[in-house]
């Protein structure tokens, strides 16, 4: 099995309880995408089976850091069972320590009008440089994903295109895919709100990092294919910038809307991050 499916399979570990593997080197901290993508399987692996329920969002706090290696309990409280809507509680621990804490919605599928379709993508993937991710990241399998990375403009009008794709067999199992995009997507996704001041977190200018998460989604993922996450940040202050971002697969339809706060303070400000 693959590294990417690897950390996307869970263990069952006791009622409501699934276990989920980490990935990256000794030492290191556990990588933000990893907690989005396992928070979204454990609260999928407490519903009933059936084809027409799908996410509809995913809210994830982040609290602590985690260790890279260090396996993650994720406890999920049955929030909610309704005929259409089901929503979940996931609370991520490592050592007994929480993590992160995630709300997650799920519906079945409903009949309704339809829009969110863009008509021309600015490139053609094939014919980008494979860039990798727009800094080190060894949270990611990077040798089974194909990352090409566009950006565009500067100051205020700083646009970041990321073109990815998993390279790596994969089933026909939409959470899967989904889970897979939280995954890979999060990768430097505040980086934005820092490029608009000329900053990067690759620059280590900063102190940066994810603080809250909220993704919608839209249609189904594949991840296997070719996708856009084309993220602005309209907003920075208070040490803290936002980021929005649309996931665009290579049809043009929008799959998801992405959006996450994170800390860009200077290193000289006093922490404030709950250890």
């Amino acid at each position: 099995m693959s590294a990417l499916l690897k950390v996307l399979e869970l263990q069952s570990a006791d009622t409501d309880v699934w276990a989920g593997r980490g990935y990256g080197p000794p030492g290191k901290r556990a990588f933000g995408g990893q907690f989005l993508a396992q928070s979204l399987a454990a609260a999928a692996a407490s519903l009933p089976l059936a084809d027409d329920i799908a996410p509809t969002s995913l809210h994830l706090q982040f609290l602590r850091t985690g260790d890279a290696v260090e396996p993650t309990e994720y406890a999920v409280e049955r929030t909610h069972d309704g005929r259409t809507a089901m929503t979940r509680r996931v609370v991520a621990r490592q050592a007994g320590k929480i993590l992160t804490t995630a709300t997650v919605s799920f519906s079945r599928a409903m009949a309704g009008p339809e829009h969110g379709v863009r008509e021309d993508l600015p490139h053609d993937p094939e014919q980008l440089d494979r860039t990798g991710p727009p800094g080190p990241a060894p949270g990611l399998p990077l040798d089974e994903l194909d990352i090409r990375i566009a950006d565009e403009g500067a100051g205020a009008d700083f646009v970041r295109r990321m073109w990815w794709r998993a390279t790596v067999p994969m089933p026909d199992d939409a959470l899967l895919h989904t889970c897979a995009m939280l995954f890979v997507t999060d990768v430097y996704m505040i980086d934005p709100a820092l490029r608009v001041h000329g900053h990067s977190m690759q620059a280590r200018t900063h102190r940066s990092g994810t603080l809250d998460a909220a993704v919608w989604f839209h249609r189904r993922i594949r991840a296997d294919r070719w996708n856009l996450v084309e993220s602005r940040s309209p907003a920075a202050s208070r040490g803290r910038g936002l980021v929005s971002a649309g996931l665009i697969g290579a049809d043009g339809g929008i799959c998801a809307t992405i959006v996450q706060e994170g800390l860009i303070a200077s290193r000289d400000t006093a922490s404030t991050t709950t250890n």
